[in-house]
């Protein structure tokens, strides 16, 4: 029962596949909710099944509150997600903060239970083991403007700009985002006991508009294939309908390819 109420507080599966082969499962960005990755569910072929995770302090978890840091957060998926993730084959696609959550729930699993993804996607993030993430430490969230946060969010895109017109909205977004920020900074990628952790391929996919990432650390990560994909527009780029096209399209080749 428990594990149930564990799995409806922080899974969203728009479109269950009880049959699927594999399952995808998505980690969206810092301030972000469900909504988009939720919807790859009926856009992916029928061997897979999408689950998106819903983190704290948002949609159906708005009264919970926010995680204090990365540990909370992967101990929380990966103790509500063992058991799907024992039965079956899965992956794991995480964009910006979903994409340092996701490998490190993938460390975890790891380290852990000897369990790994097929297939693991990132998308608009330095590699975890890279010293590019440093200075995202060192930012003084308490002295962050609203203005000068509001005005980042409006220029990266990601975020409908009617929602940042209303007060209220535009409060709470500020907020989640802000505690998403603290708890990145409390990420650190200890590869404790495993030279190279993982033997699946790994998928880097960016904007060609967006900052440049440190990705070379991914190839250290695996035994397995390191591929690289820019995409057209900035740090959102995935929310372009015709990106979007193309990131299904080859998440669902790869796992597909993945000899399930």
């Amino acid at each position: 029962f428990f594990f149930f109420l564990g799995m409806e507080k922080l899974i969203v599966c728009e479109h269950k596949r009880p049959n699927a082969l594999c399952r995808l499962i998505c980690f969206p960005w810092a301030g972000g909710g469900t909504s988009l990755l939720a919807q790859w569910g009926k856009r992916l072929s029928n061997s897979i099944e999408v689950f998106c995770v819903r983190y704290p302090g948002r949609e159906t978890r708005h009264n919970e509150p926010f995680a204090k840091d990365m540990t909370s957060m992967v101990n929380e998926v990966t103790s509500v997600l063992l058991k799907e993730l024992q039965e079956k084959p899965f992956a794991f696609f995480g964009h910006s903060f979903g994409s340092y959550l996701s490998s490190a729930v993938a460390l975890h699993l790891k380290e852990k239970y000897g369990l790994e993804p097929v297939h693991l996607f990132v998308s608009g993030a330095h590699a975890p083991n890279s010293e590019a993430i440093l200075p995202i430490k060192s930012i003084s969230i308490s002295d962050i403007k609203d203005e000068e946060l509001t005005e980042y969010l409006q220029t990266v895109g990601g975020t409908p700009s009617e929602l940042l017109h209303n007060e209220e909205i535009r409060k709470h977004l500020l907020l989640t985002f802000k505690e998403d920020l603290r708890v990145l900074q409390t990420f650190s990628f200890e590869k404790a006991e495993m030279d190279i952790p993982f033997s699946c391929d790994i998928t880097c996919f960016n904007g060609g508009d967006d900052k440049p990432y440190d990705l070379q650390g991914w190839q250290e990560l695996t035994s397995g294939d390191t591929s690289f994909y820019e995409l057209p527009g900035g740090h959102f780029y995935l929310l372009e309908p015709s990106n979007e096209i193309f990131l299904t399209k080859h998440i669902t080749r790869c796992i597909e390819n993945a000899g399930l």
